[in-house]
């Protein structure tokens, strides 16, 4: 029995999606792979991550909250929020439930993403 695995993350973008695609590799610290253009562009496939955050410029993006988003995990919680926005991003909303602090933010065309960690309380 053949099994199924998750090979991309699609991001639609209504931008560039080289623009975007920079956004995420800064904060994942990875580089956009060479044949990123405006209107498609990946990080992590020349270096065999995985999954490949895969970007498309689209003509007409979903509109409202997207029901996928990213979870990124950090040890330096505070931190790595500070330079997702330092980065671009929006800081929409702070977490702290069951044990698990998180930061809900936009990327810089409007897309969700969470930031978590086991640190310190959320400030700031």
């Amino acid at each position: 029995m053949s099994e199924l695995t998750i090979e991309n993350v699609t991001i639609d973008c209504s931008g560039d999606a080289s623009v975007l695609a920079g956004f995420y590799a800064r904060l994942l610290r990875r580089e956009v792979d060479p044949e990123a253009s405006e209107y498609f562009a990946t990080v992590g496939r020349a270096s065999g991550a995985v999954p490949v955050l895969m970007f498309i410029q689209v003509p007409d993006r979903t509109p409202g909250k997207n029901s996928v988003h990213l979870d990124l995990h950090t040890d330096d919680f505070a931190g790595e929020v500070g330079r997702a926005v330092a980065l671009g991003a929006k800081r929409l909303d702070d977490h702290d439930e069951h044990g698990v602090v998180w930061t809900t933010l936009a990327d810089p065309e409007g897309n969700l993403f969470d930031i978590a960690g086991n640190g310190p309380e959320i400030s700031d």
